[in-house]
């Protein structure tokens, strides 16, 4: 008899009896409820009312309340809505198609912004960093006082299907003194970076985000950093950090995030844990060890990762930073004297940066999409192919693409090992994040990495149902309550009495992702029902186009 079933029967005696018992506006029942704190899994119903979570009871102990809607959950796993901890969707969130469809398919009813950059706060120095006419545009919006606020109220208003909430980006922050120029800061430089954290903590930000790999965050110095995440520390923020190095200087990084929270008073957390490059895969190991010593030590650090073992970014990674400087890469790509430079940084046997393109082989880049028609024909290539067929050297390539495209051309870099990804799974302290945007199939041309398909569904069936690398209970805790207590948000990531209603019904015995390399514009299955603050953003398995999504605020909010 399934849940159902049971719950018309219980209905008809109550109606004989005259007891209708309480009344929601939707009951799931049925379903085995794993919470995200990490308990052991029940049999259980809930009730949400006025988007949160008014009851939640053994299994048919909703049976005789009143309801406007009961999904029967009968076979699933009911838990909260995944929360991505490193997602990119600005753009969408603030004037694109915000219904997030690769997320919210893969049971994410939360996105985390803010990776390195952050559109607000601005000034006249960000604005001319910005290389898109319609980006600028945008951008003017939030230069000012409290344009941190308003960009969060502004993507509020355009409304979308997930709640969202974000860091301030490091590269913002620097941005906002000292534009796109090298070189350490000045006290009056360093005043107006911690005076813009200061009131971006108090507009709702959740920290700092750095991504020290890129132009201009890579020029910021460790000592930088510290001072920067001073200035919100009182605010109780959190220090998230793109390493300076995933690959060969893989552990020293780790070692300047552990001094940055140390010195500056911070949690740290570090973006897509990874060893980049054959060469570094047994470093993870020590990776690990570094980050438990800390913790041991009494520093609050801890990583994120997604489950594949490739990263996508930038084929401007593949050249050294300082290229980037003063927002002159297309100018230096397209001049020959520049290009001589780049080559004798590219080639220098002491490289002091990190260059992705030498970390995966050209063998292991893959450039997902080219516009210019002349190009056209090699997207979805791989980076040795298009220089074996254009008679070049896979740098000469690199940047002849990036002067053809002025773009930072976007690119997948193959660099990671399967085996540490399952080391990485099992550590206590993991969280996972898409480092991706949201996107909708029935729209998306080109290649795209299928992280921003099947990130959190790749976990729950690969790793968890046919591996057994974690228990799913686990899985389920480092999508949800283990990201909501690091964001502080205390309402969030747990089905409990009083919690807002995101929540997720999947099939566990289904659920998975189907997106590849090849062919990633593929949703994901098993994922049935997800509601964000109490409304399906999908029902039985279909998208409904609801938006009912809020801006997310960090502790310091005032």
């Amino acid at each position: 008899m399934t849940w159902t079933s049971k719950v018309a029967a219980a209905l008809a005696l109550a109606v004989l009896s005259g007891c209708g018992g309480a009344r929601f506006d939707t009951v799931i029942g049925g379903g085995r409820v794993v919470d995200g704190t990490g308990n052991a899994w029940f049999y259980g119903d809930v009730g949400v009312r006025a988007g949160r979570i008014a009851a939640v009871s053994r299994l048919g102990g909703l049976a005789l309340s009143r309801a406007d809607r009961r999904i029967d959950a009968t076979g699933m796993v009911v838990a909260p809505g995944f929360i991505d901890i490193q997602g990119q969707s600005q753009e969408q969130l603030l004037t694109g198609d915000s219904r997030l469809v690769s997320k919210i398919t893969q049971g994410v009813t939360t996105e985390i912004l803010g990776e390195g950059w952050s559109m607000a706060p601005g000034n006249q120095k960000t604005l001319q960093a910005v290389s898109h006419d319609g980006d600028r545009r945008q951008a003017r919006r939030f230069i000012g006082p409290h344009g941190f606020a308003r960009w969060l109220a502004a993507m509020e208003q355009h409304r979308a299907s997930v709640n969202f909430g974000s860091f301030i980006g490091g590269a913002t922050v620097r941005m906002l003194a000292k534009g796109m120029a090298q070189g350490d800061a000045t006290p009056a430089e360093l005043a107006v970076m911690k005076a813009a954290v200061r009131e971006a903590m108090q507009d709702g930000a959740f920290g700092i985000a750095s991504a020290l790999i890129y132009p201009p965050g890579e020029y910021a110095s460790a000592e930088e950093l510290i001072e920067i995440s001073r200035a919100m520390a009182p605010s109780r923020g959190v220090y998230i950090t793109h390493l300076r190095s995933e690959g060969d200087r893989l552990l020293e990084a780790i070692d300047e995030a552990i001094r940055i929270g140390r010195e500056a008073g911070v949690p740290v957390e570090i973006f897509h844990l990874k060893a980049a490059g054959v060469r570094n895969w047994p470093k993870m190991a020590d990776a690990i060890a570094r980050i438990e010593s800390a913790r041991a030590s009494g520093l609050d650090i801890s990583a994120n990762m997604y489950a594949y073992t490739a990263g996508e970014s930038g084929l401007a990674a593949c050249l050294p930073p300082w290229s980037a400087s003063d927002g002159k890469l297309f100018d230096n790509v397209s001049r020959e004297a520049a290009r001589r430079r780049i080559r004798e940084a590219i080639t220098a046997p002491d490289r002091a940066w990190e260059n992705l393109c030498e970390l995966a082989t050209p063998a292991g880049v893959l450039i997902t999409e080219l516009t210019s028609p002349w190009l056209h024909a090699w997207s979805g290539k791989r980076l040795d192919e298009i220089a074996a067929g254009r008679r070049k050297d896979w740098i000469d390539t690199a940047m002849d693409l990036i002067d053809s495209e002025h773009t930072r051309v976007e690119t997948i870099f193959f660099m990671a090992s399967e085996e540490n990804l399952r080391l990485q799974l099992k550590q206590p302290w993991m969280k996972f994040g898409t480092d991706a945007d949201g996107v909708d199939p029935a729209s998306s041309k080109g290649l795209t990495h299928p992280r921003t398909y099947g990130n959190y569904t790749r976990v729950l069936g690969k790793y968890v149902r046919e591996e057994k690398v974690l228990p799913l209970e686990e899985a389920v805790r480092k999508m949800t309550s283990a990201v909501a207590n690091r964001l502080s948000l205390r309402d969030r990531g747990v089905v409990r009495e009083g919690a807002w209603a995101d929540l997720v019904v999947f099939d566990p015995q289904t659920v998975a992702d189907r997106a590849t390399f090849e062919e990633p514009h593929q949703l994901s299955v098993g994922i049935r029902d997800v509601l964000v603050n109490g409304v399906a953003v999908v029902s039985d398995g279909k998208v409904t186009g609801a938006k009912p999504g809020k801006a997310l605020y960090g502790p310091g909010k005032k």
